[in-house]
């Protein structure tokens, strides 16, 4: 999806002035999805809006919340007609912002009926067997009223046979019609339904624990949704941890949506009472299956504290018009990033050896040698994300090691850590991050509810549990453009990161590229060159970002010969020889390189106390 243009706040503000009048804010606004034909990518979809006469502006949400960005899929939106009375009425798109529409309400109308469909993205949300909704995509509002202070009336029909999962309350269920209780626009945006012909729900809620959890599952097989004993025993140690971290909950109750299937966007999104991720269809049925839980749900899960009750100020906008400001998205998505893996290791979903390997292959990629640490702080990797996170941005298209990505996400990892170890010093051990956890993501559970921060409620809140210059440690970390990662954190907990020929203990490929730290390639199993490290070996050779590697050392590429070439480079006087696809030319690059594979680890630091394991022990005690 592309991104638009932003356009300045004031213009968005007498744009609501004006267009305020013509609607009455306390009426409901009707809208039905009809999602039978999902298995066409196709959804229809009906909304009567109590108007009064006069110019109307209705609005498609444009800045999605957790997405950063104008990721509105305004593009998908077809057969859109107004009618009202019987008659049509026109409609037309603003000529500087396509997801506003402007119309003229005649005398005597009082509802305005939209009908329109909205085209699900190939490879997206749906398939054969499933869909993930989520309303933003399928609803128009009025111009004039706050999110909060709009009420949807939402009903959706799904196909014959499908289930579905979600955190909205469901009013009423006739057939495969569904009629919810009615909500504010924010809550609906914020409540996701997964549906599918394979469906399965499963409580996840520990005992003792009065606000329910579960997990809603639908797959493109049923197989798929298989769930292993031990996976769902370590999904309850992961709430039965996230209550002993934050000491409260802000939902009504919880649930984890998630899609299985190889036809689907892989991704999450977090909303104050759910979660929509989406992993492969075999996923539960691999080895590797509790970490990849982990990596993703955990992450999401800590949202719910992180990201939807406590939110950045700028980030908390009351509608869907008007641009975010991503400065402190080293909170939002850093700070969740550190925990969520925390909170994986805690529950068992993650094993102590790979929650080292994890923090090692970060530290390493982030580590010297990438010359985009020495020119773009860390800071511009968050203000810079609604253009240049955007997926096929400029920041997604290869050279990352010169670019910079969304580093706010894994470098948070490392700071947040830093910060846990300094609170532990300042404090001589009486605290930890646990406790700002509590203080910061605490009070008492009023269901969903928005709780906006500033940077500095961030280092007041820091202030009262280790008191510290912590607003120059944050400074320091996010304007620096040192070509070394900030390793603070890890030293601090007693471990150092070190290479060695011996692969990481990390399932698929992550940290177990001996090409990363050897050649200096970031290489797909397809043999396309995501990054080339300037000034590494194979970018001396001239392989570049955006080539494709079509042989190794005389024969057809595969990841496993381009990993036995880096071994026996070790042993062997013969340089690294890659035949590369450039545009549509081919080109032999000789890479003198004899050091064989490099593998990041942790390894302990026996002058330091072990720190590190101590933050991943359980404090709920295991289920």
């Amino acid at each position: 999806m592309k991104l638009r243009c932003k356009r300045p706040l004031l213009f968005f503000t007498l744009l609501l002035a004006l267009a305020a009048p013509c609607v009455r804010a306390a009426d409901q606004i009707s809208l039905t999805v009809d999602a039978t034909g999902t298995q066409q990518k196709l959804l229809h979809a009906r909304m009567e809006i109590p108007v009064a006469p006069g110019a109307l502006t209705l609005y498609y949400p444009k800045w999605i919340p957790g997405e950063h960005g104008a990721t509105g899929p305004i593009a998908d939106i077809v057969a859109l007609h107004f009618e009202a009375g019987g008659k049509t009425i026109p409609w037309k798109r603003d000529l500087l912002d396509v997801f506003t529409f402007h119309l003229e309400i005649p005398e005597g109308v009082t509802r305005l009926t939209a009908s329109y469909d909205y085209i699900e993205p190939d490879g997206y949300s749906a398939t054969d067997k499933l869909m993930v909704l989520e309303w933003n995509d399928v609803l128009f509002y009025p111009a004039g009223t706050p999110a909060e202070q709009l009420t949807y009336d939402a009903t959706l029909r799904l196909p014959e046979g499908w289930k579905f999962g979600t955190a909205l309350p469901v009013g009423k269920q006739s057939g495969n019609e569904v009629r919810f209780t009615p909500v504010s626009l924010d809550r609906l945006v914020d409540s996701p339904v997964i549906t599918g012909q394979y469906y399965r729900a499963v409580d996840i809620t520990p005992p003792g624990e009065p606000i329910h959890h579960q997990l809603d599952m639908a797959a493109d097989s049923e197989e798929a949704l298989n769930l292993s004993p031990e996976n769902q025993k370590e999904m309850v140690n992961l709430v039965a941890e996230s209550g002993a971290l934050f000491g409260t909950r802000h939902y009504r109750d919880y649930h984890f949506l998630f899609a299985l299937s190889d036809h689907v966007a892989h991704f999450g999104l977090e909303h104050h009472e759910s979660n929509d991720s989406r992993l492969p269809e075999r996923a539960l049925l691999e080895p590797s299956s509790g970490f990849m839980l982990g990596g993703l749900l955990a992450h999401e899960f800590v949202h719910s504290w992180n990201g939807k009750f406590r939110r950045p100020a700028d980030l908390a906008t009351p509608y869907y018009e008007q641009p975010e400001e991503t400065d402190l998205l080293w909170v939002y998505e850093g700070l969740t990033d550190y925990l969520g893996p925390m909170l994986a290791a805690r529950s068992g979903l993650w094993t102590p050896d790979q929650y080292h390997e994890y923090l090692a292959s970060i530290a390493a990629q982030l580590g010297p040698g990438r010359p985009g640490r020495t020119w773009r702080p860390l800071l511009d990797t968050a203000v810079g994300e609604p253009v240049l996170g955007e997926p096929g941005g400029p920041g997604n298209r290869g050279w990352l090691n010169e670019r910079r990505g969304v580093d706010y996400y894994d470098e948070g990892d490392l700071l947040w850590l830093e910060v846990a170890t300094i609170i532990h010093q300042q404090s001589n051990g009486a605290k930890s991050i646990d406790d700002f956890c509590h203080l910061f993501h605490g009070g008492p559970n009023n269901g969903p509810e928005l709780k906006p921060y500033t940077f500095d409620d961030v280092v007041s809140s820091l202030n009262t549990i280790a008191p510290y210059d912590w607003a120059t440690f944050f400074h320091e970390r996010l304007d620096s453009t040192s070509a070394e990662a900030p390793m603070g954190g890890i030293e601090n907990g007693g471990w150092k990161v070190v290479f060695s020929s011996e692969p990481a203990k990390l399932p698929g490929r992550r940290g177990n590229q001996g090409e990363m730290y050897s050649l200096g390639l970031m290489v797909g199993d397809d043999g396309m060159v995501h990054d080339s490290i300037v000034g590494g070996p194979a970018f001396q050779a001239g392989v570049s970002s955006g080539m494709k590697i079509a042989g190794v050392n005389g024969r057809v590429f595969t990841p496993e010969l381009l990993a036995d070439a880096v071994k026996e480079s070790k042993d062997s006087s013969q340089p690294v020889t890659l035949l590369v696809v450039s545009d549509d030319y081919f080109r032999t690059c000789t890479i003198d390189y004899h050091g064989g594979p490099r593998y990041a680890h942790l390894e302990r630091d026996a002058s330091k106390a072990d720190y590190l394991d101590e933050l991943i022990k359980p404090r709920a005690g295991a289920q």
